[in-house]
């Protein structure tokens, strides 16, 4: 590596954010990425430690000692390549990756890890400003088409990668805009909307076509998503060689207590996805605002922390966020190394201001003329597994809006049934990831990726099987494949 005694001369660095204060005024993002000075000594801080078990921490396996050193070195223009031959999208998970790699750090043993995902968001911000993402369109183009549904980061890794072998792809998109959750699940202060509108500039240039306002499912199936136009199942099947379900894990766990039907009462990525449009422009959106309001957020993860972000944004009067399972350990080591531990994690939406508790289990909702106004909840206990409430321990708070944000159980049934493939026992689509046939369905020549293969799942997994999927589909198609898998 650059430096052998890196790690023991440098701390780790944070990349630099903008006050709460201020950043809760705009939706913008507020972090930065580090300086190039900032960057190298963090790729000095990589510990030539023999075997990276980051690059086994990390889903998409990047290839992380290789790029620090680079960074370390100040050769940009390598590090870039190297990190795009494993990762098609940097700019997305150098953002919204929960960096398993940095728990998956040697240095993570006894000290903070390498600052990982901060080196990646510097290497492709600094390629786009060098100019040095460009299109890569194939020196030849096959007779094969592929059909994409879905254009998430596992459909546009799948169309990427397949375009760039010369077929012919089509992603399908039943929102006005392609993205899927990338544009319209995760707030536009974790990632800026013209980071996905520049690459699918790109995959333009490389020949996907995309078409927005398109559902696939069964003949008829009514209006579909607002004016989208309803495709059959059958017909994509039979005009395309190739088809790829790439849709989300759209189906959100519900609670169904009494009270659920009161107004009020949102799933998450309603609430979300709303702000998202809002943000884009868009004019004529549902009059849904935690402006004034007391929000409870039931759900502690990920898309929880979303909401809160919003709704601080919005001007809440407070905003709680329950969680079902009891507190984690803060603690500042990785005890699980070099897996992902169960440890206290404090995000950027949370220090902007919100009360956290753990082990709460809400019982019912209660309002008056059809509106939701407060919530009854319970103290929980965990044994053996179970849980169980703790006596005397039932509380009242007031809620103007509630927010679901439990996670998601399946995609979309109604997708899956109309290709008719077969399902695991979660209700995703069934496919393996090894060995031949991987990521094929039950139905020839229809294949599967991210989190309608796998339920729902990070940004990273999706652009891993989107890669894998088109090496598949690749292979099937032509007999064999030069695609990296």
């Amino acid at each position: 590596m650059g430096k052998i005694t890196g790690f023991l001369e440098y701390q780790r660095l944070h990349e630099a954010a903008e006050d709460k204060t201020s950043r809760t005024q705009h939706y913008r993002e507020f972090i930065q990425h580090l300086t190039a000075d900032e960057a190298k000594i963090q790729g000095a801080r990589c510990m030539d430690c023999g075997t990276p078990f980051c690059m086994s921490g990390c889903p998409v396996n990047n290839i992380i000692p290789d790029f620090n050193d680079l960074v370390y070195r100040q050769d940009w223009q390598n590090a870039i390549e190297t990190l795009h031959s494993t990762n098609n999208f940097p700019e997305f998970t150098g953002r919204v990756c929960p960096a398993p790699c940095e728990e998956a750090c040697t240095l993570r043993i006894n000290n903070d890890p390498v600052g990982i995902k901060s080196i990646e968001h510097a290497i492709i911000d600094k390629a786009w400003e060098e100019g040095w993402v460009r299109p890569q369109p194939p020196a030849a183009r096959t007779s094969k088409r592929v059909a994409i549904v879905g254009s998430g980061p596992a459909g546009l890794a799948c169309a990427q990668q397949l375009a760039r072998a010369g077929h012919g792809v089509v992603v399908f998109e039943k929102n006005d805009r392609i993205g899927g959750l990338l544009r319209y699940g995760i707030p536009d202060f974790k990632l800026e909307k013209r980071l996905i509108d520049r690459r699918l500039e790109q995959l333009r240039a490389e020949g996907v076509e995309f078409k927005v306002n398109h559902a696939v499912g069964p003949a008829p199936v009514g209006a579909g998503n607002g004016a989208a136009k309803v495709l059959d199942a059958a017909t994509i099947t039979d005009e395309f060689d190739a088809v790829v379900l790439a849709g989300g894990a759209e189906k959100p766990r519900d609670l169904p207590v009494p009270g659920r039907e009161l107004d009020g009462v949102y799933f998450a990525m309603d609430f979300l996805a709303l702000q998202n449009r809002r943000v884009a422009g868009d004019s004529g959106i549902k009059d849904l605002w935690a402006k004034g309001k007391h929000v409870v957020i039931i759900g502690g993860g990920d898309t929880g922390s979303d909401c809160v972000g919003t709704s601080n944004r919005h001007g809440a009067a407070s905003v709680v966020q329950f969680e079902l399972l009891p507190m984690p350990p803060e603690a500042d080591r990785n005890p699980a190394w070099p897996y992902w531990p169960q440890r206290l994690r404090t995000s950027s939406s949370h220090e902007e201001g919100c009360q956290r508790d753990w082990s709460v289990a809400t019982k019912r909702f209660v309002g008056g003329g059809g509106k939701v106004e407060k919530l009854v909840a319970a103290r929980i206990e965990w044994k053996d597994g179970r849980m169980q409430e703790i006596p005397g321990s039932e509380f009242e708070m007031q809620a103007d809006l509630v927010l679901l944000a439990m996670g998601f159980v399946s995609p979309v049934q109604q997708m899956l049934d109309a290709f008719g493939v077969a399902k695991d026992a979660r209700g995703n689509a069934q496919a393996t990831t090894d060995g031949p046939g991987c990521y094929a369905t039950s139905i020839p020549k229809v294949y599967t990726a991210g989190d309608m293969r796998r339920g729902q799942s990070l940004v990273v997994w999706a652009i891993r099987e989107g890669r894998q999927c088109a090496r598949a589909v690749d292979q099937f198609l032509t007999g064999s494949s030069t695609l990296p898998r």
